[in-house]
């Protein structure tokens, strides 16, 4: 069975992101949308969409690359991964350091080319550093930081098929950049991390579809969005089968 944003209600622990269900629900539900990778590191994609030539950016690694991994199984994809966590790319080698489809790279995503601060989380067993120091703690290493841009021209790409954004709150900053510079996602992935404004989000999701996407599932704080004109264009592809 398709996958609905209404069918996620009852999981969800937080307060916050309750409201922000509640508040994004006038969005109709989408079929042939799946569920990929891990209970942790998984994320709700249009699966009739995605084809073998699509371009996967998968921006914030961790120690979970599950629902790479699955894009590249199922669809034989190539990924292409930013992070600039040693212990992410200690983990990349050994899960997929062979994997031919799946490409990493040792930098941030942030709205400006620049080497930045990565502040390290409370918990030493967690992995996830942020720009932004969500956590408030003191112990950072630096890193270079691309944009989404700069990025896809050194690639080679003239757009991307999917992005995938778990970078620790710099996902607004990312996502004004990429509206600013109009660059070309199908399928926009992104996990607004915590603790974060209400707020603030809602603004976000609302600019973004407001834009150009819609919304087709929300899983916790992890939303999933597709380009109106792919949607279209699906559709009209399926009257003329």
């Amino acid at each position: 069975m398709p996958m609905q944003m209404t069918g996620k209600l009852g999981e969800l622990k937080s307060k916050g992101a309750k409201r922000l269900l509640n508040a994004l629900l006038t969005v109709p539900p989408r079929e042939n949308l799946e569920r990929l990778g891990s209970d942790y590191g998984g994320w709700i994609v249009p699966a009739d969409l995605i084809k073998p030539d699509w371009i996967c950016y998968c921006a914030g690694v961790g120690e979970d690359i599950t629902f790479d991994l699955e894009l590249i199984k199922r669809f034989s994809c190539n990924v292409f991964a930013f992070d600039p966590t040693p212990r992410s790319k200690a983990h990349v080698e050994r899960v997929a350091g062979t994997n031919p489809k799946y490409h990493f790279f040792k930098f941030g995503l942030w709205s400006s080319d620049a080497r930045l601060k990565f502040y390290a989380p409370r918990d030493p067993d967690h992995v996830s550093h942020s720009i932004l120091n969500l956590q408030g703690t003191t112990e950072y290493f630096e890193a270079e930081c691309k944009r989404l841009s700069t990025i896809a021209k050194e690639l080679g790409h003239d757009h991307v098929d999917l992005l995938k954004l778990d970078i620790e709150g710099a996902e607004h900053e990312v996502l004004k950049n990429l509206m600013e510079e109009d660059v070309a996602v199908k399928v926009l992935c992104v996990e607004f991390n915590q603790p974060a404004a209400f707020s603030m989000i809602l603004k976000m999701v609302r600019t973004l579809q407001s834009w150009k996407y819609s919304l087709v599932a929300v899983d916790g704080w992890n939303l999933t969005f597709l380009d109106r004109s792919i949607l279209k264009e699906h559709a009209n592809a399926a009257l003329a089968s």
